[in-house]
C-alpha cells in the first residue's frame, strides 16, 4: 500500500507536518535526556519511541514526496527542494540511535545508583555523558537546521509564484 493521497490532497503536505513537529520535539528531548540524566529517566521508553516515530516519518514524507515531485511541474526550486529532502533521514536516524543510547544509560545509571546492576557504571562517567552530550547536540542541531533548510525550499517551490505581494481588492 502506498500512501500518496489522503482525501484527495496529496499526502506530502499533510506527511510533513508530522516532521516538522516530531524532529524538533525528538532533538529536545534528545538534548535534554543527554544533559539530565534525570530527564531521561523521566522520559523512560517515550524516549527512543519517540525518536522511533520520528525516523519512521520521514521516508514516509519523502516517499509521497516523490509522488509528488512527478506529479508537478519540474523546476529547479522543486528539484532543490526533493534533494535536500534526501538528507534528512541520516539524521532522524542520529536522533534515534542516540535517544536509545541516552535512554539506556539512564536505564543503566538508575540501576547503579539503586545498587541494582553490576558493572554499568562506566557508562555513567564523565567522558561518556560528555562525548554523550555533545554528539546528542551536534545531531539535534543538524537534524532542526536540515528540517528548516527543507521546509524553506519546499515552501519557496510552492509558492514563489502563487500569490499576489500586494493583495487583492475584496470588493468591499
Amino acid at each position: 500500500m502506498s500512501l500518496t493521497v489522503v482525501n484527495g490532497l496529496p499526502a506530502h503536505v499533510l506527511f510533513v507536518h508530522f516532521v516538522i513537529v516530531l524532529v524538533p520535539l525528538s532533538a529536545v528531548a534528545l538534548v535534554a535526556g543527554a544533559i539530565w540524566p534525570r530527564v531521561a529517566r523521566r522520559l523512560g521508553i517515550l524516549l527512543p519511541v519517540l525518536a522511533l516515530v520520528t525516523l519512521a516519518s520521514v521516508p514516509l514524507a519523502t516517499h509521497a514526496g516523490e509522488w509528488l515531485e512527478a506529479h508537478v511541474d519540474s523546476s529547479s526550486l522543486v528539484r532543490k527542494h526533493a534533494e535536500l529532502g534526501d538528507g534528512l533521514l541520516p539524521w532522524a536516524l542520529g536522533l534515534f540511535v542516540l535517544s536509545a543510547a541516552v535512554w539506556w544509560t539512564a536505564r543503566s545509571a538508575a540501576g547503579v545508583q539503586d545498587g541494582t546492576r553490576g558493572t554499568t557504571a562506566r557508562w555513567t562517567s564523565a567522558p561518556i555523558r560528555i562525548a554523550a552530550v555533545v554528539l546528542s547536540l551536534a545531531v539535534a542541531t543538524g537534524a532542526v537546521v536540515d528540517v528548516y533548510r527543507i521546509g524553506d525550499s519546499g515552501a519557496k517551490a510552492a509558492w514563489h509564484d502563487g500569490f499576489s505581494k500586494t493583495g487583492q481588492s475584496q470588493g468591499h
